[in-house]
């Protein structure tokens, strides 16, 4: 959550600057850059938040309907399909990140790979969070808190 939180400040910070040196007729190009990747940054390491908190990529109405083995199955099937979502970002990202030494951002001249390692990255951090819930699930049920009491 703290990665969000930088990755949202800087994002702002650099949109605020960008806009003011702008208004200033003294542009510092750099800073679309470093805006372009806070954003993409925190845009990845947030889905990964958001998949630990059971914030996204999660069926939850559904779900909280059930109860007992049929519960434990959905819950189950669902987070092994976000697991499988999770396999494709890590390998499909990092064939991105690897094809992406083959372009250069403007005007740092930087590789577009330093922005493609937030798909495997991300897919990395679901992948286990993913993999946490399912044996937290499995040893404690996957009733919430609420539902608990």
């Amino acid at each position: 959550m703290v990665l969000c939180g930088v990755a949202i400040t800087g994002f702002t910070v650099t949109v605020v600057c960008d806009v003011v040196t702008r208004t200033l007729a003294r542009p510092w190009l750099w800073l679309q850059e470093v805006t372009m990747t806070f954003f993409i940054y925190g845009v990845f390491i947030g889905t990964a938040a958001a998949t630990r908190r059971n914030d996204h990529l999660y069926l939850a109405a559904l779900a909280e309907a059930m109860s007992g083995r049929k519960r434990l199955a959905f819950e189950t099937f669902n987070r092994l399909v976000v697991l499988a979502v999770a396999g494709c970002m890590i390998y499909y990202g990092y064939l991105n990140f690897l094809d992406g030494f083959r372009s250069l951002r403007m005007p740092s001249m930087t590789p577009l790979a330093s922005l493609y390692a937030a798909i495997p990255l991300c897919g990395l951090l679901v992948a286990l969070f993913t993999v946490e819930q399912l044996v937290n699930g499995w040893k404690n049920g996957f009733a919430g808190k609420a539902e608990a009491a």
